[in-house]
């Protein structure tokens, strides 16, 4: 139900809320950064890369020279990252989400429009003729409210930028170690197959002489044809994985030709000690931050649905009318009519229900995010501490072990004390360690970029182990 009011007073009360529209309309402007400055500031401190949206030619002219230099030189985990935060055109057109954030901000933070309306009647000689400006004060009152709430989602769109930047440099680092590693996997391989090789010619001469029977014959050339099948396949893998970095870094097809290093880095001497790692995780995850913003703006706003439960429109019209009768005297007059909404059957209570439902769902889904940051913490330095003593293992354990023995039974077959069997076996025992450390390194590395990401948000960290062989399931004893 509307009730309206009309009274007419000596000035027109449209003036000065058309006033007060064009004042409260240069409070809301565009950032020169369109939000930039927060997203690369925030980017820098966690992973200490720089951050640029590409709006101009000269943007572009400016980042694709700096990703060129970069592509010159052979590319660690850190460069890729870098040129991927350059080049990445997912990630701009996040940047671009942002700019369209900010859009959305400004527009809830302007007044609205007033409304301008003539109108004219005429007829046997008398005429009337109206004009109206018409404002909505309710949206007026609440306007700084309402700019506040939009400002802290416009807050909230940053810090999504951030999380979005740190999630492409998440899978860059995913995808530079799993193309590293798939690519030494193929070289330790590759010389496991010359090696084979050899083993399978000698038999087949064994054979010929009769040294060796048909049995222990096939089962040497067996092994050589599954060491090739291996190498083939981990060629495939380490062409795909590069395949995978190339998108991460958002390389076009005349660029493809990167350096990469042709093993992973060595494992650190010590491992990480993170204490407080819970802690840390629950202070610098993006995610979190996002939630707490977003659950702020949506106390706000629960607060002003409470506000206005039972005055939900209020119109202020400015009335300026020219009248005539027949064989009269032309008149004006001047008013204002004011119109409302009477709460006789809505009170606003299904709004405010509605309001405290999304707030109370929002508090719940933030109170769970904070305990699964923390949880994701521990699991995450535990898998990381665990990977570090598996391939700090086989680093200083299995591969030296692995190398007496591969000495001493070329030693003694030489010295005619051990015969070709054993050295067969060591073959087969010695390949399934080196593919078995090069696996373990590889995680250990993945397990480092999954720690960083479960403290400072950007992906799951869900990349776990790659279903590495292990020794024991990969040798195939000879039979006595």
């Amino acid at each position: 139900m509307r009730t309206s009011y009309s009274i007419r007073p000596r000035a027109i009360a449209g003036s000065s809320l058309l006033v007060l529209s064009l004042v409260l309309a240069g409070c809301a402007n565009f950032s020169p950064d369109h939000g930039m400055t927060l997203v690369a500031d925030g980017v820098g401190a966690t992973i200490q890369k720089d951050v640029v949206a590409v709006r101009t030619a000269e943007d572009a002219d400016t980042a694709e020279a700096v990703v060129k230099r970069l592509l010159g030189r052979t590319l660690d985990v850190e460069t890729a990252i870098q040129i991927a935060l350059l080049n990445n055109k997912g990630l701009q057109a996040a940047f671009n989400e942002l700019a369209l954030a900010e859009a959305d901000s400004v527009e809830q933070s302007l007044p609205p429009n007033p409304v301008f309306s003539i109108s004219k009647v005429s007829g046997d000689a008398a005429f009337e003729t109206s004009r109206q400006v018409v404002g909505d004060i309710l949206a007026l009152a609440t306007l700084p409210f309402r700019a506040e709430i939009a400002r802290e989602r416009f807050r909230a769109a940053q810090f999504r930028a951030i999380l979005e930047t740190l999630r492409t440099a998440a899978e860059t680092r995913r995808a530079y170690y799993r193309a590293v590693g798939a690519s030494e996997l193929a070289a330790v391989l590759n010389d496991a197959k010359t090696s084979a090789e050899a083993i399978a010619e000698l038999a087949e001469k064994l054979g010929k002489t009769g040294s060796m029977n048909k049995l222990d014959q096939a089962r040497e050339q067996v092994f050589y044809a599954e060491i090739t099948a291996d190498v083939a396949s981990a060629r495939q893998e380490a062409a795909s994985s590069r395949e995978r970095l190339a998108r991460a870094m958002g390389l076009w097809d005349q660029k493809l030709n990167f350096k990469l290093p042709s093993r992973l880095p060595d494992l650190p001497r010590r491992p990480k000690s993170l204490p407080f790692i819970e802690v840390d995780a629950v202070a610098h995850r993006v995610d979190l931050q996002i939630a707490q913003i977003e659950l702020g703006a949506l106390a706000k706003a629960q607060n002003l649905t409470k506000a206005t439960r039972f005055v939900t429109l209020l119109d202020l019209a400015g009335i300026d009318r020219n009248s005539k009768e027949p064989e009269g005297t032309p008149f004006r007059q001047r008013g204002f009519e004011l119109q409302f909404q009477v709460p006789i059957f809505d009170g606003g209570e299904v709004r405010v229900r509605q309001a405290t439902e999304i707030y109370n769902q929002a508090f719940n889904r933030l109170t769970e995010r904070a305990v699964n940051v923390r949880s994701e913490a521990r699991e995450a330095y535990r898998n990381y501490r665990s990977l570090y003593d598996i391939a700090g293992h086989y680093q200083r354990e299995v591969l030296p072990l692995r190398k007496v023995i591969a000495d001493e039974t070329e030693l003694r077959y030489g010295a005619m004390q051990v015969d070709v069997f054993a050295v067969l076996a060591e073959a087969r025992q010695r390949v399934a360690s080196l593919r078995a450390a090069t696996e373990a390194k590889r995680d250990f590395w993945l397990a480092t970029g999954d720690l960083q990401t479960a403290v400072n948000g950007g992906g799951s960290g869900d990349s776990g182990r790659e279903g590495r062989t292990t020794t024991v399931s990969a040798v195939t004893s000879t039979p006595n």
